[in-house]
């Protein structure tokens, strides 16, 4: 089984919402090459300073407040303040000190780089 599997198959369930605001759960899509597993977690209307990450005991947390910012009465409305929680298992394999995030047009960019020692290596044959 691949750190990518491992990642995938292992999402934790939801966690309890902490305040009164409905919980989504942000799609995400994950890519893996040679040095990192790569997350992206669509949170459209999201800013920055409302986006928390946390990676303890082996569990990668996301979570971020969307807040709508409107003025005058409300004719129509679809869609409200939200919070998106999801949480991962992470891979022994990522170098969790060496992790960061990017948002950019909504869409949140997670990068888990992985240890040196997990990362595929040739092995040179010498001759005698």
């Amino acid at each position: 089984m691949t750190d990518r599997n491992d990642i995938v198959k292992r999402e934790e369930t939801m966690p309890e919402r902490s305040r009164e605001l409905p919980a989504v759960v942000p799609l995400v899509d994950i890519y893996e090459n040679e040095d990192e597993i790569l997350l992206y977690a669509d949170m459209p209307g999201v800013e920055k300073n409302n986006i928390t990450i946390n990676i303890e005991n082996g569990k990668l947390a996301l979570s971020a407040i969307r807040k709508i910012t409107a003025s005058g009465a409300a004719g129509w409305e679809e869609f409200s303040d939200v919070e998106y929680q999801r949480t991962f298992s992470v891979p022994q394999a990522i170098d969790v000190g060496k992790v960061n995030a990017e948002l950019k047009d909504g869409v949140l960019r997670l990068h888990l780089p992985k240890s040196e020692a997990a990362k595929p290596r040739q092995i040179e044959i010498k001759a005698g």
